[in-house]
């Protein structure tokens, strides 16, 4: 036992791990929520001796209570206030690394706005059953005002008097310190002996006995100092109402150690106290269960249902990559007040779709059928916030130029809501003419009318004249409508055409402006992108298609050629939606050597693309010993099901493309699952020499070994990803980036190939029972999006980087009338430049109406941040944190140029800037 020759504290934290869905739907997790919360009230109400309980670190809580229980509020509000439950830091607990940067930041936010309104926030930094630790919390933490993380996975504790810990990713005790890859450092807590440790404690003195013993031991086994944490509840656990007369009880038997019911703030106080004179073990980044067998990591939850991910991917990205820009431009140059009510509800409704457990794919289907629903929901919010947004900036752009280039202009304006210089093809619906039921004209007339409209002689121009080659879609009749501010509903007939073509250099968190017009000078045609019989080439990049559908990409800037792109992997999965497992022996199917149908479907000066269209067959599932091992819960590692003698038809249609400007090549790729109980992945070998990879993280480009420590037993050592997966030998490098495929793995296989999932089905939730999840094997249609990337050595100096996290970020564009503005034609709201710094964000503060930018340090180097704000009305900057709160003021980059600053960002650092608002 640790200190065995001082006095021992036992502090019993009462808490329940509240999993807001998983092995039941919600609403039935939510009645056995009321009753707990009720039986909590009232137990606060009737004992005095029941101190505090911990209310699982996630305010939606409180909201999911008193949805039902609204009577309650004024009972629980008073409990909250008197310090008796303590609630916060977060909204929800979320999984850190299938949820965005930003997602997480939100989370933060909202969560302490909640806890705030009550009076109080827990400034304990909560991860109790995150599946791994992402390796920036330490500094999200800290600029939080949270100097602790109490977690509960991704470290081995060696034990006291065990050999010291030799490993970034072991602690001598169940205290360490957790340092973030920017050297911020909080004291970390391991759930050693998990959070259910001093779950209920007997009253009876014989159990209380045989109970204590143990728990006192195991925790005195990690323990650093006599401070032992014992964690009084589980998953949906009640609340142990006779917990004072158990103590009574421990009291009594163990006169040497004070047992008390305790709470998070007593307990760090105390341990902090007795840590003085402590070693701890310092453990660095990402906590994945490094140093373990492999087989628990839990990581395939990143691949269990991967329409969930894509869909969360485009809930995100609408609402801090669009809707929040969008709302903040049209906020400071005075067009519209920003929603913060709007987005917040966006927000929660989409992070209610966070919880490990939701996001992760591993719950039962009730669950993620209401899942599809929310983040209809919250993308329906930013998608109106969106709309609203953006016509009314392209209002304030001054479009009166384009009435000299032609007749009947018609002007659109291109948003560019990325942090970098942006070109690309975009897809603008125009209405080339309007005919509103208000003004009389017989139906049939109108409906003559707008068929009548000659579409010839029209040409795509920019604000200096210069034609645009483009390509336009006669969309025919079009029924449409208004919806007025101050009037019913305006329906309309209107003639609507689709133009496609390639904005050049649209600035950065920044817009450019283009009309249509009819008698402008059409411009030169270019040459066409269709090289060869089976070859697509730019300036950057040439493609050469092999008869089986591989790829081979030559970066022109180093003459290197990527051979054997995109090969298709399929094998089976008699795993589960946590884990994936592949039949011991099996062989996998590859596309490798099948012949492919490839033929040209697109040949624009702006873009090309060919189609590949293989014609293969799969295994129809696992064989017929797989049903019986999922009813007896074989333990997933132990399983020897094969796959089925029975093959269905499996064909993957992928469209390969190239843009003029492109750096990146395309791939979508289409597919009818028809198939169980497998898993398909696209394969990049990189054929590239490193030990090591980089991936997308949070706030982080995370390095990671491409072999596992010498404990991985696991075959597979797949991994997280966000935006990218990359290897580099530090010359050349490859990156492929994704569209929410969260998975990939760097395979050991002498070619370091990149191999991303793209499906994996399955058919039980698996951990703790029995739990059939027939719409796991996600049959039906599938479509996935990726680019490869191929660079220089430095992905983030190369502009790689910057590139994959613009393939995250739709276009968005607005038709808007000739007429005058403030902004000019081709305008920015923010110039900045610092080589290896990623922008992340720009909003407006809710508290202060302050604009809101933050940005982060992709390297583990310094690196100097310039920036220019281009808005009107706004007074100094200054250093912020990721809860928006003031900092010192920061110097000007140039005395000559109003607003501008600079900064120096330390390694790896997340840096959030404030443009105070005229006041």
């Amino acid at each position: 036992m640790a200190n065995a020759d001082h006095r021992q504290t036992a502090h019993i934290i009462s808490h329940t791990h509240w999993d807001r869905e998983w092995y039941l739907p919600y609403e039935k997790h939510h009645v056995r929520l009321i009753a707990l919360m009720d039986t909590l009230l009232d137990t606060l109400e009737n004992d005095e001796e029941y101190r505090s309980f911990y209310l699982d670190g996630q305010t939606i809580i409180i909201e999911d209570y008193l949805q039902v229980r609204p009577d309650q509020r004024e009972r629980l509000e008073k409990w909250i206030r008197e310090g008796r439950i303590h609630i916060g830091p977060w909204y929800v607990l979320q999984d850190a690394f299938l949820t965005s940067s930003e997602a997480n930041v939100r989370n933060l936010q909202i969560g302490h706005q909640d806890a705030a309104h009550y009076g109080t926030i827990a400034k304990v930094g909560y991860f109790p059953d995150t599946f791994g630790n992402i390796g920036q919390a330490p500094q999200l933490m800290k600029q939080a005002g949270i100097d602790n993380a109490v977690f509960g996975r991704g470290v081995k504790p060696t034990g006291f008097n065990n050999m010291v810990s030799d490993s970034a990713y072991e602690s001598s005790f169940s205290e360490l310190v957790w340092e973030g890859p920017d050297g911020s450092q909080v004291l970390g807590i391991l759930f050693a002996n998990w959070y259910s440790n001093g779950n209920e404690v007997p009253v009876d003195e014989a159990e209380a006995k045989e109970y204590w013993d143990r728990k006192l031991a195991d925790a005195g086994k990690y323990a650093s100092t006599g401070q032992l944490l014992f964690m009084n509840g589980c998953d949906h656990q009640p609340i142990q109402t006779d917990l004072a007369e158990a103590i009574r009880v421990a009291r009594k038997l163990y006169p040497d150690t004070d047992f008390v019911h305790s709470n998070f703030p007593d307990y760090l106080a105390s341990l902090k106290s007795s840590l003085e004179d402590k070693q701890l073990s310092v453990v660095r980044g990402e906590l994945r269960s490094q140093r373990t067998d492999g087989w628990s990591t839990l990581v395939n939850t990143a691949s269990a249902r991967v329409y969930l991910k894509q869909m969360n991917q485009t809930g995100q990205m609408i609402l801090e990559k669009v809707a929040e820009p969008l709302a903040a431009f049209a906020h400071v140059t005075g067009q519209a007040k920003y929603p913060h009510h709007l987005l917040k509800y966006a927000w929660k409704t989409l992070m209610q779709n966070h919880p490990h457990d939701s996001i992760c794919g591993c719950s039962v289907d009730e669950v993620h059928r209401e899942m599809v629903t929310r983040f209809d929901k919250s993308r329906h919010v930013a998608e109106t916030i969106v709309d609203d947004s953006k016509q009314a900036v392209a209002g304030a752009v001054d479009t009166s130029v384009f009435a000299s280039y032609g007749q009947d202009a018609l002007p659109l304006v291109a948003f560019n809501t990325t942090g970098w210089t942006r070109s690309g093809v975009l897809e603008v619906e125009l209405d080339v003419a309007r005919v509103y039921f208000r003004e009389g004209i017989a139906p049939n007339d109108m409906i003559r009318m707008m068929k009548e409209i000659s579409l010839e002689g029209r040409t795509l121009v920019d604000a200096d004249g210069n034609a645009i080659q483009h390509t336009f879609e006669d969309l025919g009749l079009q029924f449409g409508y208004d919806l007025p501010d101050d009037k019913f509903r305006q329906p309309y007939w209107t003639r609507r055409v689709k133009l496609t073509f390639e904005a050049a250099a649209v600035p950065a968190l920044g817009l450019k402006t283009y009309a249509w017009v009819l008698g402008a000078a059409s411009g030169a045609s270019s040459p066409s992108l269709v090289s060869g019989p089976r070859t697509l080439a730019n300036d950057s990049l040439s493609i050469e298609i092999a008869e089986d559908g591989t790829l081979a990409v030559t970066d022109m800037a180093s003459g290197r050629t990527y051979r054997d792109l995109l090969i298709y992997e399929n094998v089976g999965d008699i795993g589960n939606e946590y884990m994936f497992k592949q039949p011991d022996g099996e062989t996998a199917l590859t596309t490798k050597g099948l012949a492919a149908e490839i033929r040209v479907i697109e040949d624009n000066a702006y873009r090309a693309a060919f189609e590949i269209v293989h014609h293969w067959s799969i295994p129809a599932s696992a064989d017929e010993l797989f049903e019986q091992e999922k009813q007896e819960a074989v333990y997933y590692p132990e399983r020897k099901s094969g796959r089925s003698t029975t093959f269905v038809p499996f064909t993957i249609r992928t469209v390969v493309s190239l843009e003029r400007s492109g750096r990146g090549v395309g791939i979508r790729t289409t597919f009818n699952n028809q198939a169980k109980d497998h898993r398909v992945r696209a394969l990049f070998p990189t054929d590239l020499i490193a030990s090591v990879h980089r991936a997308d993280a949070i706030f982080e480009v995370a390095v990671r070994d491409n072999e596992p420590a010498a404990e991985w037993e696991n075959p597979s050592n797949a991994q997280h990803q966000q935006a990218f997966a990359d290897v580099s030998d530090g010359m050349q490098g490859l990156t492929i980036a994704n569209f929410g495929l969260n998975e990939y793995e760097v395979l050991r296989d002498g070619r370091n190939t990149i191999a991303v999932t793209l499906l994996r089905s399955v058919s039980e939730l698996g951990d703790w029972g029995v739990f059939p999840t027939p719409e796991a094997q996600c049959l039906g249609e599938h479509t996935v999006d990726l680019l490869i990337l191929p660079h220089g050595g430095d992905g983030a100096v190369s502009g790689a980087y910057a590139s994959a996290y613009q393939f995250q970020a739709p276009w968005t564009s607005a038709q808007t009338g000739v007429h005058g503005g403030t902004l000019s034609p081709v305008h920015s709201f923010l110039a900045w430049e610092g080589e290896g710094i990623a922008f992340s964000s720009a909003k407006i503060a809710e508290a202060t109406g302050d604009l809101m930018l933050r940005w982060f340090n992709m390297r583990p180097e310094a690196a100097k941040l310039q920036a220019l704000p281009n808005v009107s009305g706004s007074s100094a900057a200054y250093a912020s944190d990721v809860l928006e709160q003031e900092g010192e003021r920061l110097k000007p980059s140039d005395e000559s140029a109003s607003g501008s600053f600079a900064a120096e960002l330390g390694p790896c650092e997340i840096y959030t800037v404030g443009i105070a608002a005229a006041k």
